[in-house]
């Protein structure tokens, strides 16, 4: 079904005020001038790692597991480095949710639009494959101000988050989806849309198989996006948010259409899918949600990757 943000007066139910005080802290700061939210970010990004620290141990976990080679002092830099991206994609969400049009423009560019021009010129449907950066809300914003598109989510507990989220998302596109509604992305892929979709973290063993991911060799991986281009004959387009260095901004590199994805064995598109998504990923390696339990799912019988 499609999502759209509706308003209830419930939401002003005082167990939500709290929420709501946040929300508007949110907006005020990102009021500030960009170069002030900039080094605010990175402030509140490395102070994070005192207060999160069980998430700073599961960001070293997934670099050891993918980059065994990599050196104890290269993890732990890394590391610090993606805290501070944590800390400003705070704000990057922020930002993709208040700002105007014409300030995500100030602060941006985009390359390889003609890639989707070119999909949807001959009324095919676009299966935009974003990953969990922690730019994600602002790179989808970017791409929806020049392209809008469908975006697919799952919606939150928070009634207020779920009412803001949604609604800071269709400011540039149409609408969201469920992401368990397969057949909603299914009818409106046929129809020439572009659906963004993300099939890079663990959603459980339910529709999912066991495929590399970078050194890992049994990650539990979602099949829903062999199931969309299968059943859609979209054409697949990756994407991903770069943030500049020294607040320089953002760069949104869209990529040409995946040729040859492979459709006959769900393991083998699958595997493919997952090396498209390691190839983004090097590009913006320090700005990944590398915090998130990617492993969490093993097959059974094998034990936890994180105890």
């Amino acid at each position: 079904m499609i999502q759209t943000s509706i308003f209830y007066r419930s939401l002003l139910h005082p167990r939500y005020w709290l929420t709501w005080c946040g929300f508007v802290l949110l907006y005020l700061l990102v009021l500030l001038p960009y170069p002030i939210i900039y080094r605010l970010g990175i402030f509140i990004g490395r102070l994070s790692m005192h207060f999160l620290r069980y998430r700073v141990h599961i960001t070293q976990r997934n670099l050891e597991l993918c980059f065994p080679q990599m050196s104890c002092v290269e993890r732990d830099q890394l590391v610090a480095k993606n805290f501070t991206s944590v800390g400003l994609g705070l704000f990057e969400t922020g930002m993709a949710w208040f700002w105007p049009d014409w300030r995500i423009k100030r602060w941006s560019r985009i390359s390889g639009l003609e890639y989707i021009q070119r999909a949807q010129e001959h009324g095919q449907g676009v299966l935009l494959i974003g990953l969990h950066f922690l730019t994600l809300e602002l790179g989808a914003r970017i791409i929806g101000i020049n392209t809008p598109g469908i975006g697919v989510y799952r919606p939150n507990n928070n009634k207020v988050i779920d009412c803001i989220q949604t609604w800071g998302r269709t400011r540039s596109n149409k609408a969201m989806l469920d992401r368990k509604d397969i057949k909603g992305m299914v009818r409106n892929l046929k129809k020439g849309e572009i659906i963004w979709y993300a099939p890079d973290h663990d959603y459980g063993p339910r529709s999912s198989v066991f495929v590399p991911f970078f050194a890992v060799n049994q990650t539990a991986t979602t099949t829903g996006s062999y199931l969309l281009i299968r059943t859609s004959k979209a054409n697949v387009i990756p994407f991903t948010p770069h943030r500049l260095t020294n607040g320089k901004g953002y760069h949104v590199v869209i990529q040409p259409i995946i040729e040859n994805f492979p459709l006959d064995n769900e393991i083998e598109a699958t595997a493919f899918m997952n090396k498209v998504v390691e190839k983004e990923i090097i590009s913006a390696f320090d700005q990944y949600m590398w915090l998130h339990r990617r492993f969490k799912t093993r097959p059974e019988g094998q034990p936890s990757l994180y105890n």
